[in-house]
């Protein structure tokens, strides 16, 4: 997703549960995970080229980071691991098909509200159908300039992350299951992780705020 959507699916999901601190940090490392550097060569931290088993061990790899930095006291190093894996997270549902795998399952006429998606379908997590746009390198990159795209696209396959991503509202109204579901993963697992805290761990994670 676009930078703004990451920062904008942070703060409605965790404004409530932790201090001011605590969100800027976390926003700043996921903000971070779009630099050239961690594009390239990093397809595990945005869910691209169908990289799900290693986008999931990634996420999970970040995760078991947060409490071993809040045992040390290293409250910072807890916060930019959720930064990095819920980046990670946010941009599963925006560069995959999830949501329209989702939305298959009503008629068009029934079709749920986006805050009404669920984001963790098992049952779509494990889809044979489930895909991530692929980069075509140079190409995709060039699809993004304003005045070269309308001449790129029709050159980029349909499977490519031009196509298919989901990153900002100029791409239909899938974007805004996305974003939907990105805001209810992000707070979810926030609060999973909350679970194997103890009780100071807790407070130095969120400030004192949960």
């Amino acid at each position: 997703m676009k930078l703004k959507y990451h920062r904008q699916i942070l703060r409605a999901a965790l404004a409530d549960l932790v201090g001011r601190d605590a969100l800027l940090a976390i926003e700043a490392a996921n903000l971070g995970q779009d630099t050239l550097l961690n594009q390239i060569g990093h397809d595990e931290y945005h869910f691209d080229n169908n990289a799900f088993r290693a986008g999931w061990r990634y996420v999970r790899g970040q995760m078991r980071q947060i409490p071993d930095a809040l045992r040390r006291d290293r409250p910072r190093e807890a916060w930019a691991a959720f930064g990095r894996l819920s980046h990670a997270v946010q941009d599963f549902y925006a560069h995959s098909n999830y949501v329209q795998l989702w939305l298959q399952k009503f008629p068009r006429r029934r079709r749920p509200r986006p805050t009404d998606i669920e984001p963790a379908d098992f049952r779509i997590l494990r889809h044979a159908w489930l895909r991530s746009g692929r980069l075509y390198y140079p190409l995709e990159a060039l699809s993004f300039i304003p005045g070269l795209r309308r001449l790129i696209m029709p050159l980029l396959p349909r499977d490519s992350h031009a196509y298919m991503n989901l990153d900002g509202p100029e791409q239909g109204e899938h974007f805004f299951y996305a974003y939907q579901a990105a805001v209810k993963q992000t707070r979810r697992m926030f609060l999973l992780l909350l679970l194997r805290l103890n009780r100071r761990e807790r407070g130095l994670f969120t400030e004192n705020r949960v």
